[in-house]
């Protein structure tokens, strides 16, 4: 019958601790990795619904109005755009009244 007590030789005791840190290091990447991959997905899906929004605004203005807005404040102001200015920027390219203007949405460096 083994002893419980006895105590480890210092090679085997160091073998455990280099073990548990490499365990606990590949727990904190595994951690971090799908931490990283659910806020890239979730700023993919941010950016393509404020894309849908630009878009849906642009449409619904044309479609009322029978011309396209001339700015990006005509959007904000009266067809309820709104979106992080600091996050992202849209260039917004009026190309004329009956002329789908040329949007490009840019996200910012955080």
């Amino acid at each position: 019958m083994k002893n419980r007590f006895i105590r480890q030789n210092k090679q085997t005791a160091g073998r455990n601790r280099i073990l548990s840190a490499c365990l606990s290091a590949a727990v904190f990447g595994a951690f971090w990795f799908g931490i990283s991959s659910v806020s890239d997905k979730t700023n993919e899906a941010e950016l393509q619904t404020l894309e849908q929004a630009v878009m849906r605004g642009i449409t619904y203005c044309y479609a009322a109005e029978g011309s396209y807005p001339a700015s990006l404040n005509d959007l904000k102001e009266h067809y309820g755009l709104f979106y992080d200015e600091e996050k992202y920027r849209i260039d917004y390219q009026p190309l004329g009244a009956n002329i789908m203007p040329d949007v490009t949405i840019i996200r910012r460096k955080n």
